[in-house]
């Protein structure tokens, strides 16, 4: 009997073993963890039905963002050679944005619902669906689409765009007393600029880093491999930048050279005089001499830049940036931004940007960095969080070690931390900035040792308010909300333009807020258009925005800083807008000029270096078209750009990052 008994046990396994890898054939499944901050976010999970030639994709992804859910459903059909045959996509894709899309495809026709809004077209080949930056499976299947049809230069999106995939090399990473080697692509198009995604040998995703639908950098790990994602989060940043590296030589063909500005005219942003036909000479990136043209003997070395009837400033401030993926460096430079502020970031992230822009490996302007600190709970941002007094002094001391020069408090930082926060970043040097916490006052904050607070938000909810929502500024409790600020010498960033984009009627004509919107990237445009409220809705929000114009007002007539940001917006134009809502507050060009220059640079300890035209100092410059001390709109108008003395065509910058002429 026991000769027979073997034989039939390995037939039981034998008939065991295909029968799985026949379920296993029919179905498969993974899971992504979805980060923002580096912080463990939410998930995606995708499963793989086959019937036939039939692959059916079900996807259900969902992250929390500081509270606010943000769920997406969807459903990819294929054939099993990866050809498109229906997408449905509904959802949440940020806090603040939703979609809502069905594609059908029979023969060369989609059949296509984008909300309310139904309609067919002819389409081309080489197209496949796709809903944005997520979900994940699905840019995983369209790699393997561009892969079965010869790796064309574009692939064509449904329900509109165009995505160009190039594979960029592979990266060898150490995993598991392993080496791992991934294959690492770039897509171009879905999103904003360049998405960098990784997959195996066999073409699995394995991470993907992307921007959601709010902006902000968002990336997605395949569940066995989550902690290489800090490796992958800083080696994304090196490869965004050298993206740009080839294009340096040709944008920036006088780096080094001695520079003649002549015939613009000057605006000194400190005494506010004008050197009219001036010149300015330039050598080894610094301002060698400034003054009028026939009184400074022009180097016959000397590149000479025909500046006639325009106006030179110095290179803009924006003291609320989020630097979340190399294309902003470009776009920044093209609106004459040569400093930032970057307000908050992943700590790897934001270094490798830094050191890429620094060592010429990259293009983009001067970043000084301030490092953000949460608190505990689900309201929290990123993974740098301080719940004790020792964390918090840990933490202030990694930023200080590694190059930043001032800290942000967020959200939910508990009363008793702000203070140790605040306490060790003044014992060390650093300044400290940030959201008012959960909990707290604006008065606590100041006076708990918060040297700065950004956004007008924080002053409006300090201030005794109307039925309507307005403030009326002559109200004794809210000049003494004023007087504190100025009599503890906080500095402000108001960032108001994120209100006004907030607060905005959808239906309202964007180009009044932004004129050179149609230039935007196409996924841009759809991320901007529909951001807002019904046109009811925002009629309501009218005299909270214009109290806080008025606010800002009050602040500078009584001498409290203002200092420009944005927090994001439009790239580069924002800082515009910003302006030019000063100006609308009742702030002169001048004084909003101000705001984003000089003033910036003295609250920055860098007054000495750079924030005015003056000798010795970095060159840093804008050339526009047109006086915006007449009109602030001007200062739009970017002609040249030069930072550190080497100068950029906006133009060349603009369409490197995709925006049109």
């Amino acid at each position: 009997m026991r000769k027979y008994q073997l034989p039939l046990l390995l037939s039981i396994v034998l008939v065991t073993l295909i029968c799985q890898n026949q379920l296993f054939a029919q179905a498969d499944s993974g899971t992504f963890l979805l980060h923002k901050f580096e912080q463990n976010i939410g998930k995606e999970n995708y499963l793989l039905t086959k019937s036939g030639s039939i692959w059916k994709y079900d996807v259900k992804f969902k992250f929390v963002d500081r509270g606010s859910p943000v769920p997406l459903n969807a459903q990819l059909n294929t054939t099993s050679s990866y050809e498109p045959i229906s997408l449905f996509i509904k959802g949440s894709t940020s806090r603040f944005s939703t979609i809502n899309d069905s594609i059908y495809i029979k023969n060369n026709s989609a059949q296509i619902r984008v909300d309310d809004s139904l309609y067919t077209k002819s389409i081309e080949a080489n197209s496949f669906p796709v809903g944005g930056y997520s979900p994940g499976t699905v840019q995983m299947l369209l790699i393997q689409y561009w892969k079965r049809h010869n790796r064309p230069a574009y692939v064509h999106m449904l329900p509109t765009g165009t995505v160009r995939i190039t594979m960029d090399g592979k990266d060898t990473i150490s995993f598991m007393n392993d080496h791992l080697v991934l294959e690492r692509y770039v897509l171009n198009g879905l999103v904003w600029g360049n998405e960098l995604l990784w997959t195996d040998e066999k073409g699995r995703l394995i991470c993907l880093i992307t921007n959601d639908a709010e902006g902000d950098k968002l990336e997605m790990m395949l569940e066995p491999y989550e902690t290489l994602l800090p490796e992958l989060i800083s080696r994304a940043a090196t490869y965004g930048m050298h993206l740009f590296s080839a294009s340096t030589s040709v944008l920036a063909s006088d780096r080094n050279r001695a520079l003649a500005i002549v015939g613009g005219n000057v605006i000194d942003v400190i005494s506010n005089q004008t050197i009219e036909n001036a010149v300015i000479l330039v050598e080894n990136g610094r301002i060698k001499k400034v003054g009028k043209l026939n009184s400074i003997s022009i180097p016959k070395t000397a590149k000479i830049i025909h500046a006639e009837g325009k106006t030179i400033l110095p290179g803009l401030w924006d003291m609320h940036a989020h630097f979340e993926q190399a294309e902003w460096g470009p776009a920044y430079l093209a609106a004459g931004v040569t400093t930032v502020r970057d307000c908050g970031n992943e700590f790897g992230y934001i270094n490798a940007i830094q050191h890429s822009i620094d060592a010429g490996n990259g293009i983009g302007p001067h970043i000084l960095k301030a490092g953000i600190i949460d608190g505990p709970g689900a309201m929290g941002l990123g993974i740098i969080r301080a719940t004790t007094k020792e964390e918090a002094i840990a933490a202030v001391q990694r930023y200080k070690q590694n190059g930043f020069v001032q800290i942000k408090i967020y959200s939910s930082v508990k009363p008793a931390i702000v203070k140790a926060i605040c306490d060790e970043a003044h014992h060390l040097g650093l300044t400290v900035t940030g959201h008012i916490p959960n909990g707290m006052t604006l008065l606590q904050g100041v006076d708990s040792g918060m040297d700065q607070v950004n956004h007008i938000q924080y002053l409006y909810s300090a201030m005794k308010r109307n039925k309507d929502r307005s403030i009326d500024l002559m109200d004794s409790s809210n000049v003494s909300v004023l007087n504190f600020i100025k009599n503890h010498n906080t500095v402000i960033d108001p960032t108001i333009g994120v209100f006004e984009m907030i607060f905005r009627s959808v239906k309202d004509d964007i180009t009044i807020m932004e004129p050179a919107f149609y230039s935007l990237p196409l996924p841009l445009q759809i991320l901007f258009k529909n951001t807002g409220m019904p046109a009811t809705q925002a009629l309501l929000f009218k005299p909270m925005m214009k109290s806080m114009g008025n606010i800002i007002k009050a602040m500078h007539d009584m001498g409290i800083t203002i200092v420009a940001g944005t927090d994001m917006g439009f790239p580069g134009y924002s800082l515009d807008r910003e302006l030019e809502l000063y100006v609308e507050a009742g702030l002169t060009p001048f004084e909003a000029i101000q705001t984003a220059t000089i003033t910036p640079s003295k609250v920055m300890n860098q007054d000495k270096k750079t924030g005015s035209i003056e000798e010795g100092k970095q060159a840093d410059l804008i050339i526009v078209d047109g006086n915006p001390l007449k009109q602030i709109r001007d200062i739009r108008n970017v002609w040249m750009v030069i930072k550190d003395g080497t100068s950029y065509d906006p133009k060349k910058l603009h369409q490197l990052v995709g925006f049109k002429p």
